[in-house]
């Protein structure tokens, strides 16, 4: 990283190719995950997901098309709201850092938790916020469109959303000091987290929804309620919002089972 502190953006060229070359990797990053999760879950794993799954809808062709179409876009986005945070670490404005040692061991992780719980809270209450009638016809209604998730639809927002999504991380560089490779690990957080709630399959095991860590944790049953209920399941890691706020779908855990394949005569 130190090699990119003194490169300079002053020749017009250089900050266009800079973000074409984000892009490229940001939209790359994005389908080499959500490919290779879709061809794990339901082509090498078919049988063992075969339970889990959470529709029968088959995808249509169109639908994944539409989605990769608004991921490239997010991803372009993505990319310049990039640019902007290099520039701004490059004029020393981030709390981005070098060296592990310019911090106690113990304060790496606490910074990717505060990252998470900071990021978790802005998107609730913007999710929140988006399902107000005139927001949601103009802007969150684009994801919703994808009633029936898959892994390619992680991405797929209106413009304006993704840049409200992501407006989160430059202010969190500006006041939260990370490592370069905290970040680097909770940007592909962020990606997996996006691809494993939108899979429309559950990979968290039986019985997961009661685990003291796992009644915490979002995944596709969780989010896949909040496409086809709209008004519940606002959170984005974590369910502690929801909780909170009374916004979780009273029967998730029922149906968290369902899919599962545990419970027994509680689904009954």
């Amino acid at each position: 990283m130190e090699i990119f502190q003194h490169l300079s953006f002053q020749h017009p060229v250089w900050l266009p190719l800079f973000t074409a070359i984000t892009f490229l990797i940001v939209f790359a990053r994005y389908l080499l995950i959500s490919g290779a999760f879709h061809y794990v879950c339901f082509v090498w794993f078919r049988s063992y997901f075969q339970p889990r799954y959470l529709h029968t809808v088959p995808k249509q062709r169109r639908q994944m098309q539409r989605e990769i179409r608004l991921s490239a876009l997010t991803s372009l986005i993505f990319s310049v709201l990039f640019a902007v945070m290099f520039l701004l670490w490059q004029g020393g404005y981030t709390r981005i850092y070098l060296h592990w040692s310019d911090y106690a061991w113990w304060y790496h992780p606490i910074s990717l938790a505060a990252a998470m719980l900071l990021h978790e809270t802005y998107y609730y209450w913007l999710h929140r916020w988006m399902h107000r009638p005139r927001v949601y016809r103009l802007l969150h209604r684009w994801h919703h469109e994808s009633i029936h998730t898959a892994s390619t639809t992680s991405f797929s927002f209106h413009p304006l959303e993704a840049m409200l999504q992501a407006l989160i991380i430059p202010v969190l560089i500006l006041v939260l000091p990370m490592h370069y490779w905290t970040l680097f690990f909770f940007l592909i957080v962020m990606t997996l987290s996006g691809t494993i709630n939108h899979a429309g399959v559950e990979v968290y095991p039986k019985n997961f929804e009661r685990h003291w860590l796992g009644r915490w944790i979002i995944g596709a049953t969780h989010h896949d309620l909040h496409h086809r209920k709209f008004q519940f399941n606002y959170g984005l890691y974590f369910t502690f919002w929801d909780k909170w706020m009374k916004t979780e779908w009273p029967a998730f855990e029922k149906l968290f089972r369902e899919k599962t394949g545990s419970g027994g005569r509680e689904q009954e």
